[in-house]
């Protein structure tokens, strides 16, 4: 889908916010480290999250949604089945979508957007990072040359920053967030702007006598068919989504251990081969992520961005290694390069039995959340602490099981 936007000069400020970032695993871990004494490690001391549940990855989107409840006849039964693989693609444990919807929510929370945009590369190119369009655009959010040069996507001889999902992603999430802020926070305007060019849609508005405040997107004119349509993409897929959490074989595939994606620098002159094997991981999957570092015309001079799992190895702090070699020195070396005790620990702490939860939405009782479930309602409220008589807030979040 091209998209012909001109370089934006409006002096937004575009300031993303700020994450702690997840330390999930650090309750409990030092029980879990064998042979390192009994120096308990703190959080502050621990690496990154290096695994993220599937489950939790769908409830993150599920949570950031703008518009996250899909009333019947609210979407087009046409876009709607034409998304239906799109849960399937999630569950499939041999495929990159998930890991790659993983990277781009938590992307966009990051930046306090709608997760609705993380549905545009769903329907820009299937979740594939290495997509072409033989109408020129290509990569993840399939932009054209012109778009990528002017948001800073680096587009030199022999590398094209398209094809990274580090540099594409990051350029679209700065693009969307100067959208999202021009429009007034309506996801729906941003996203046609994303597709035909904020120009356009500020034009067609104008005629409409409309604002980004009362703008009704159907009855915009002078825009084409497919940017309407495009709304009704990504609306679609989100109730389709949101219907996949009554199916349990999906729900039970997506309750699954992935990798959590970074930005990593491949230095230069060193291949993706190399720097997969240095950390243990999957050549074959870094080169699916990445086909922009893999070209055999990249430019070996310079270092390029690499999108891979966060490794034990590149973690551990100065602090960790130094009061671990104080009490077990035979050990500390070897933790200051990333142990496979540490590790095992950090897998076994996130492969923990985990209890489901559910964040209650608008208009949703104790009864509807049940039959959702399949479990009863006397269950859900005892589980939880809760009585027929007790109110449910939306955003409230309820266990599921034990």
């Amino acid at each position: 889908m091209t998209r012909r936007s001109l370089p934006l000069a409006l002096g937004l400020l575009l300031g993303l916010a700020g994450n702690a970032g997840a330390q999930s695993l650090a309750a409990g871990i030092s029980q879990n480290v064998a042979g390192l004494g009994n120096v308990p490690l703190q959080a502050a001391d621990l690496p990154p999250a290096t695994l993220r549940n599937g489950q939790d990855i769908f409830a993150s989107f599920r949570e950031g949604l703008a518009e996250p409840n899909c009333n019947a006849g609210a979407t087009s039964p046409r876009w709607q089945k034409h998304f239906a693989h799109a849960p399937a693609r999630l569950a499939n444990q041999d495929d990159d979508a998930l890991v790659l919807f993983g990277y781009v929510v938590e992307e966009l929370r990051k930046a306090n957007l709608p997760t609705e945009f993380a549905l545009i590369p769903f329907v820009e190119s299937g979740y594939r990072p290495g997509a072409r369009s033989a109408a020129g655009p290509t990569g993840l959010w399939q932009f054209i040359a012109t778009t990528a040069r002017n948001h800073n996507v680096p587009m030199t001889a022999g590398y094209d920053g398209r094809l990274s999902a580090v540099d594409s992603t990051q350029a679209a999430v700065r693009y969307l967030k100067t959208l999202h802020g021009m429009f007034g926070g309506d996801w729906r305007l941003a996203t046609m702007a994303y597709n035909a060019g904020e120009y356009r849609v500020l034009q067609s508005l104008r005629k409409a006598g409309m604002n980004a405040s009362n703008a009704r997107t159907a009855e915009l004119q002078g825009l084409s068919p497919i940017t309407h349509d495009y709304v009704e993409k990504l609306h679609a897929l989100a109730c389709v989504l949101e219907d996949a959490e009554v199916q349990p074989q999906v729900m039970a595939s997506l309750d699954r251990n992935v990798p959590v994606l970074r930005s990593h620098t491949l230095p230069a002159g060193t291949s993706v081969t190399q720097w997969a094997a240095q950390r243990d991981l999957d050549p074959a999957r870094l080169a699916r992520l990445n086909p922009a570092a893999t070209s055999g015309a990249r430019p070996q001079s310079a270092p390029v961005r690499l999108l891979a799992p966060t490794t034990v190895a590149s973690a551990p702090t100065a602090a960790a290694a130094t009061s671990v070699a104080s009490v077990a020195p035979a050990a500390a070396p070897a933790v200051a390069r990333g142990t496979p005790t540490v590790a095992r620990a950090v897998a076994a702490a996130a492969d923990r039995p985990r209890t489901r939860r559910h964040t209650v939405r608008d208009g949703e009782s104790a009864w509807t959340i049940a039959r959702r479930y399949g479990m009863p309602v006397k269950a859900l409220l005892s589980l939880n602490g809760l009585t027929g008589q007790s109110v449910l807030r939306p955003g409230a979040t309820l266990r599921l099981d034990d």
